[in-house]
């Protein structure tokens, strides 16, 4: 229904999980991850490839030094706070990154316990969720442009659901921008893998590469190739946006109260505080510049 946001979404789903009207007999994971893919290569036909590259290049400075800022200060604060360090590691990796997607391809790279992986996977769910409805209120404060939103947005929410979904419900522009360089930001999953391997002598052959990207950078090129097509393409931007919606809806369906409270105090002050790093220092920057 076009009246639900993807807030609306993620508290519907929320709500029916808390009250225990959610099926168990199905992975709601694995559908929701799929669901998502699709609907990130749909939004790639709306996706015009000189915007694309232009956005790309504007923005890969902010991008590079973002990830190794969040990545330092959060062996910093690892240490600080005495959390486990492959812990620590894996919230800082899906900061800095792209949230759960990041999380799930180093983990095994770094060989790191399900606890810690669920842990950590716990922590930057619960700050995606807040993104969703934090984001577009303080944009709307500040009164930023459309491309502003959507470079901040890219920048500083984790998971690429919630990028897209707090972008999408500040306007097509900022989904646009939002979704070109926050894709741009998750191809540094192989290249951090690669490296966390090293840093923790995990397994390097152990990572994993979200092939979604390539597909959406196809669906861009084909819609630039063939651009007689553009009122499908059209429908299927649009398509692919409510599709996203229903994602955040399956998001939600799988937060409880239990997964909220195991995550527990000090990986989520760890994952606040790097939060708000890399939150403020982006938008001061693009503020400013």
């Amino acid at each position: 229904m076009p009246f639900i946001s993807s807030p609306v979404a993620l508290i519907l789903g929320f709500s029916l999980a808390s009250l225990g009207f959610v099926p168990t007999q199905f992975n709601l994971g694995a559908l929701t991850k799929k669901l998502l893919s699709y609907s990130i290569i749909g939004l790639g036909f709306g996706i015009h490839l000189d915007q694309a590259i232009e956005a790309s290049k504007q923005g890969l400075g902010l991008i590079i030094a973002s990830i190794f800022f969040t990545l330092i200060i959060g062996n910093l604060l690892t240490r600080l706070l005495q959390i486990e360090q492959k812990t620590g590691h894996l919230i800082a990796s899906g900061t800095a990154i792209c949230g759960g997607s990041a999380i799930a391809a180093v983990a095994p790279a770094i060989n790191a316990k399900d606890e810690q992986t669920s842990l950590a996977l716990a922590t930057v769910f619960i700050l995606n969720s807040v993104a969703l409805f934090v984001f577009p209120a303080i944009g709307h404060l500040l009164d930023m442009s459309q491309h502003a939103f959507g470079t901040w947005a890219a920048i500083a929410i984790h998971d690429t659901s919630s990028v897209v979904g707090a972008a999408g419900a500040y306007g097509d522009e900022a989904l646009r921008t939002a979704t070109t360089l926050k894709l741009a930001r998750a191809l540094w999953i192989i290249p951090v893998a690669f490296l966390s391997s090293l840093m923790f002598k995990g397994n390097s052959k152990k990572i994993s590469v979200p092939f979604f990207i390539v597909f959406y950078c196809v669906a861009i090129l084909f819609a630039h190739w063939v651009p007689n097509l553009q009122p499908v393409y059209d429908q299927i931007f649009f398509v692919s946006k409510r599709v996203l919606v229903v994602c955040l809806f399956l998001i939600g369906s799988g937060i409880t109260v239990n997964r909220l409270r195991a995550s527990g105090l000090q990986p989520l002050l760890l994952g606040i505080l790097l939060w708000l790093s890399i939150g403020l220092g982006s938008l001061t920057y693009i503020l400013l510049f």
